[in-house]
C-alpha cells in the first residue's frame, strides 16, 4: 500500500467575488412612483486556513488543490443585502507553514482550530438606494460587486510533535517507537525503512497522548541535502525533546554521535539547546564489561540510558527520564 504521507503541496485559492448592488423602484398602489430601494450586494467568501489537530499530514488537499470560495449573491428589492459567499476552509496539521509562490513566508498554523485568512472575498456593490439625494432622488445606478483575489500558495508540514527520535539508519528508531507508542512502523535489518516521518501516542500517566516522532535517518551531511536530507532535519525543529539513538552495533559511539550532533548544529544551532536524551539502542547485545567501556567513550555532560526494545531493558527508567524533562 502506498505510503499517503505528504508534507509539501502547492495549492490554487480563489475568494469570491462580491455581488452586485441592485437597481429597483419600489412600486405598489400606495407609492405608484416610489423611491429607490435595490439592496447592497453580498460580501464574497473568503479562503481562509483552520488547524485540525485530527490530521497529521497534508494527503488530503492532493485532491483538493483548487480552493474557490462562493461568489456574494446581488442585492434584492425592498434594500435587501444579498448574501455572503461560503468561506473555502481548508483544515491543515499543526505545524503547516504557509507561503507565497516566491517561498517567502506568510504565517504558520500551530493551535488548534486557529484561523487565518489567505484571501479576502471581494466587497459587495451598493444599491441605486444608497445614492439617492436631494440631487438625484431617482438613481438609475448601482454598483457591481468587487472581483475576489487569486493566488497560488505552498503548504508546508513541519511535525509538531512532543518527542523526536533521531539517529542513524537501522538503529532502531521504528522499534522503539512501536514498543512505547500504538505506531506500528515498518520495521526491518536494512537502512531507510523509515522513508517518512512516522507517528505514534504514548499514554505516559499524566502525560496523555503525548506525540513522539520516529523521523527519518540521518546521514553525514544531511543538512547539505544528502540522503533524506532537508526532508529529516526540518522536521525536528518543532519537537520539544530529541532522543538520539545510537546502535550498540556501530563500531564507533563517539564518531556517530559527533556526526548527529554537528548534522543538527549545521542545520540549525538552536536544535542543540533543545533537551535531549542519548540512547544506546540493542543494549542486550552487550553485556556489562561492553557497557562500562562505552560509558567511558560519552560526553561527559549528555545524558544517556542503555535501551533494548526487544527485552525491554530500561524501559521504566526510560519513561522516567521523559517526565523529568517535562
Amino acid at each position: 500500500m502506498r505510503n499517503k504521507f505528504l508534507d509539501y503541496i502547492k495549492i490554487y485559492c480563489r475568494s469570491g467575488n462580491g455581488g452586485s448592488g441592485m437597481i429597483h423602484f419600489k412600486k405598489n398602489k400606495t407609492f405608484p412612483k416610489g423611491g429607490p430601494d435595490g439592496g447592497d450586494g453580498g460580501k464574497g467568501g473568503n479562503v481562509l486556513i483552520r488547524g485540525n489537530n485530527q490530521l497529521y499530514t497534508i494527503s488530503h488537499l492532493k485532491k483538493k488543490k483548487h480552493n474557490i470560495a462562493e461568489n456574494g449573491k446581488n442585492g434584492g428589492v425592498n434594500r435587501i443585502t444579498g448574501s455572503k459567499g461560503k468561506n473555502s476552509i481548508i483544515e491543515v496539521p499543526l505545524g503547516t507553514i504557509v507561503k507565497d509562490e516566491k517561498k517567502q513566508i506568510i504565517f504558520e498554523i500551530i493551535h488548534q482550530n486557529e484561523e487565518k485568512i489567505l484571501l479576502y472575498g471581494g466587497k459587495g456593490g451598493k444599491g441605486n438606494w444608497n445614492f439617492k439625494n436631494s440631487r438625484c432622488k431617482s438613481p438609475f445606478y448601482s454598483e457591481k460587486g468587487k472581483l475576489g483575489k487569486e493566488a497560488i500558495f505552498i503548504l508546508e508540514l513541519k511535525i509538531l510533535a512532543d518527542v523526536g527520535i533521531i539517529g542513524f539508519p537501522n538503529s532502531g528508531k521504528s522499534t522503539l517507537i512501536s514498543v512505547i507508542t500504538s505506531s506500528k512502523s515498518k520495521i526491518s535489518n536494512y537502512p531507510f525503512t523509515t522513508l517518512i516521518p512516522n507517528l505514534g501516542l504514548a499514554n505516559f500517566k499524566k502525560f496523555n497522548n503525548l506525540i513522539i516522532a520516529d523521523i527519518p535517518g540521518i546521514i553525514k551531511g544531511a543538512y547539505q541535502g544528502k540522503g533524506l536530507g532537508f526532508k529529516f532535519l526540518k522536521h525536528i525543529q518543532r519537537n520539544r525533546i530529541l532522543l538520539i539513538m545510537i546502535s550498540a552495533e556501530t563500531k564507533n559511539y563517539i564518531k556517530e554521535y559527533n556526526i548527529i550532533i554537528n548534522e543538527l548544529s549545521e542545520y540549525d544551532p538552536y536544535l542543540l539547546k533543545k533537551k535531549r536524551l542519548l540512547i544506546i539502542s540493542k543494549s542486550d547485545l552487550l553485556d556489562e564489561k561492553l557497557k562500562n567501556e562505552i560509558k567511558k567513550e560519552l560526553p561527559k555532560n549528555e545524558k544517556f540510558i542503555f535501551f533494548s526494545s526487544f527485552q525491554k531493558e530500561n524501559f521504566f527508567s526510560f519513561k522516567k527520564k521523559i517526565f523529568n524533562f517535562y
